[in-house]
């Protein structure tokens, strides 16, 4: 009886905006800068931003993303341009994007953990006309710089206090600014605090940014979103999810440039005036003593930040804890379970979604371990996972799964359900399935397993839970990861004929690890430690694979598509196979061969990953 009074009490809560609420047309004059715009406005002397041992009201915020409108305009960028945004969590970070957004410019948002050519090729894709640079990450935009197509004039530095002057990072952007990029932080602090008249006349339909993903073939794509996308998001994330106030803080450690962290995270705060405290990156040991310090109530999470607070000893700060409601996604069961019970979290919302798609599920009943229910129609199809293909029955149509079956996640594109996808129409239209209930009709494909869950009373609405990925994407350190991408940079290695790249589980660890079943070059020996500096050059640390099988040749299909099921089911189990596997421990930056003994703890749960 409890549960269902707590059922119904969250259903009428949030059923007057489930009512009211209204997503934003393409004409509409509305955007993310004007929304924090306004939201300044109302809540001028709140605190908005609190970072490190800074604290900015919400009109000093917005006066600062003022200045760096006026200092966008001031160098040339104009209503519809792209500039790419390559900085860590910080201050400026929002104060780019924002100050971009009430121009009418798009922001190309790029993972700071690339370099070299996934880097080039991110910038080079969004057709950047400019690139922000956060002065710790100079160093991977110089050493592309000749690849670029933008010169060094077209960059522009933004200074970081956290970085010592003795750094290469520090050196490296000084010495960018003497051969002619911008110092932008001098030239903002020139410029006027005041909003910008532009800002008024933006649509809705207009393109707010670029988020990268790594789909499931080749190199990052830019996902587009579109202010009514993102705001009508932001709506019910802050509404219905965090339940959030002006008086509210939220705790944001995510990456900026990945939606989780930008859509929950900041969307939130900017449509209900609560205040974030930002993180340059998540520290598990000091995550408690900064919510007790800062009292955040609010928590944007992903499943694998969330393990590693589970992983931590006990400690003081956690008890009696301020946070009432955390959001985001992947969090795994077991885990859900300690924050109920070790952590004491009342509210946990688990959603899920895509930059690019239009299947959207929330957790609005606060039920445990499911991703909730979805407003949009869809159909869960039966797939075959060995075969990487959907079945369909004698008359060529698909088949839907039984309840508690997992079955590939198919979302209609209708009405207000558009499907935004990505800069490329190509790999827009390959993410669409046609004529599946009815002629004309249009599915986006998700590529995800999903299954129909019972969750108890929950007001006759189904709900769901996530199952998998199929295909070449695997999610590990809560980051797509394409095989593609990550198989065509291992080719380019000294060592390496053929590289085939897939996930596989290891038990007690979120996602999948990476693994290479690779075919040495002719005449050459493997030597890990020269391979190791290969990996760790051209390859962010979530893509570099855990383990590396070496294979005398790689088996191929009859179309010469590279087998994997074989060596997904034989995985990294030394018993299974002779061929010489190694692996990349935790914390170390050197591939070595894999022992029984290490095997045996991976195998238990206990290789530390």
């Amino acid at each position: 009886m409890n549960e269902v009074i707590r059922v119904l009490k969250d259903f009428f809560a949030m059923l007057p905006m489930l009512i009211t609420f209204k997503p934003p047309e393409d004409s509409e004059k509305t955007s993310l800068g004007l929304v924090f715009e306004k939201t300044a406005e109302a809540h001028a002397n709140s605190t908005a931003l609190v970072y490190e041992n800074e604290i900015f009201q919400w009109k000093e915020f917005n006066e600062r993303v003022n200045q760096f409108a006026h200092g966008f305009k001031s160098i040339g960028i104009e209503r519809g341009d792209t500039v790419a945004l390559f900085m860590e969590n910080r201050p400026e970070f929002l104060m780019s994007l924002v100050g971009l957004n009430k121009l009418g410019a798009t922001a190309a948002l790029i993972n700071t953990g690339l370099k070299g050519k996934p880097l080039t090729h991110c910038i080079t894709v969004a057709e950047s006309k400019k690139c922000i640079v956060g002065v710790e990450l100079s160093d991977a935009v110089y050493d592309v710089l000749e690849q670029l197509p933008i010169s060094i004039d077209d960059c522009l530095l933004v200074s970081d206090q956290m970085l010592p002057s003795e750094c290469s990072a520090y050196q490296t952007s000084q010495s960018m600014i003497n051969k002619g990029a911008v110092n932008f932080n001098e030239l903002t602090n020139l410029m006027s605090e005041s909003n910008l008249e532009v800002t008024k006349q933006i649509e809705a339909g207009e393109k707010a940014m670029y988020i990268f993903t790594s789909g499931t073939t080749g190199l990052p794509k830019p996902a587009v979103l579109f202010h009514r996308r993102y705001l009508s998001a932001a709506y019910p994330y802050a509404k219905l999810g965090f339940r959030a106030k002006k008086s509210d803080r939220i705790f944001l450690s995510l990456p900026l440039y990945h939606i989780t962290g930008l859509g929950p995270g900041f969307g939130s705060s900017i449509v209900s005036g609560a205040s974030i405290f930002l993180k340059r990156k998540f520290s598990a040991s000091n995550f408690w003593k900064d919510v007790q310090k800062h009292q955040t109530n609010l928590f944007v999470y992903v499943g694998e930040i969330c393990r590693y607070l589970a992983l931590q000893p006990e400690c003081k700060e956690e008890k009696n804890n301020p946070i009432e409601t955390m959001l985001g996604n992947g969090l795994r069961p077991d885990i859900w379970d300690q924050f109920r019970t070790r952590f004491e979290v009342d509210r946990i919302i688990e959603i899920y979604g895509s930059s690019e798609g239009n299947a959207a599920f929330f957790n609005f009943l606060n039920k445990d371990k499911t991703i909730g229910m979805s407003t949009g129609k869809i159909m869960l199809a039966k797939y075959d996972i060995d075969n990487d293909e959907l079945v369909k029955d004698e008359q060529g149509k698909l088949v839907e799964v039984e309840k508690g079956e997992p079955g590939l996640l198919l979302s209609k594109i209708f009405g207000r359900y558009k499907f935004d996808g990505y800069k490329n129409y190509e790999a827009t239209n390959s993410k669409i399935l046609h004529d599946i209930k009815k002629i004309g009709d249009r599915w986006f494909n998700t590529g995800d397993l999903v299954k129909q869950i019972d969750v108890g009373f929950a007001m006759g609405m189904p709900h769901f839970q996530f199952v998998d990925r199929t295909g070449d994407t695997f999610r590990w350190r809560a980051e797509n990861v394409s095989t593609n991408e990550v198989g065509e940079i291992l080719n380019t290695s000294e060592f390496v004929e053929v590289a085939n790249v897939y996930g596989v589980p290891i038990p007690g660890a979120e996602g999948k690890a990476g693994m290479a079943a690779i075919t040495l070059s002719n005449g050459i020996e493997f030597d890990p430690i020269s391979f190791s500096i290969f990996v760790e050059k051209e390859l962010p640390h979530y893509a570099r694979p855990v383990f590396v099988r070496i294979q005398p040749q790689l088996e191929t299909t009859g179309t010469f598509k590279l087998v994997k099921g074989n060596l997904r089911n034989q995985g990294y189990d030394i018993n299974q196979t002779d061929d010489p596997i190694y692996v990349l421990k935790p914390k170390s930056n050197t591939y070595e061969q894999l022992d029984q003994n290490f095997h045996d703890k991976l195998r238990n749960g206990d290789g530390g990953y």
